[in-house]
């Protein structure tokens, strides 16, 4: 059995070398969140990070990935979702039909971590992550959103079933 650290948590499995990391996450480890878009790393539906890095899973053979690389899902961003960058998408109604966007959470979760007051070029280079539906106005205006730490101003409050707030 090989071992990888997904979102905190050592896990085993079963797969030949050159499989991609995307089929490991889903098929092997049941994280469905990452998606299969395009198979050649073009599209990035299936960024995850790996030591923090945005990482195109579905051209990462799991071998190459060391015993101590920490791998992070969307699952793992934030379980209950109140990683800014995710209430952010929430509130600015960001996805259209959501297929694209957890690799695009994680790619803006890095992109934010990395330079927490992005440019719009800043965001033009990072975010190379299509979507087909065309939302790359809310996209970068979530993105900009999170950078001010204007979570309120941006009404940033998300209401749950339970009547709590985050």
């Amino acid at each position: 059995m090989a071992k990888l650290t997904v979102n905190g948590v050592v896990r085993e499995f079963e797969a030949e070398g050159d499989t991609p990391l995307l089929w490991v996450l889903r098929e092997q480890l049941g994280l469905t969140g990452t998606k299969y878009g395009c198979g050649i790393a073009a599209c990035g539906a299936c960024t995850v990070h790996i030591d923090g890095v945005p990482t195109r899973s579905c051209v990462r053979p799991v071998s190459s990935i060391g015993a101590n690389e920490k791998i992070t899902t969307i699952e793992g961003l934030s379980p209950d979702g109140t990683h800014p960058v995710q209430k952010a998408w929430v509130a600015l109604d960001v996805p259209q039909c959501g297929y694209c966007q957890s690799g695009q959470v994680m790619a803006a979760a890095a992109l934010l971590k990395s330079n927490p007051n992005p440019s719009d070029a800043d965001i033009d280079v990072a975010m190379g992550n299509i979507c087909r539906c065309g939302t790359y106005n809310r996209i970068r205006a979530a993105i900009h959103a999170v950078a001010r730490g204007d979570m309120k101003a941006a009404q940033l409050s998300i209401q749950h079933a339970d009547g709590s707030t985050t």
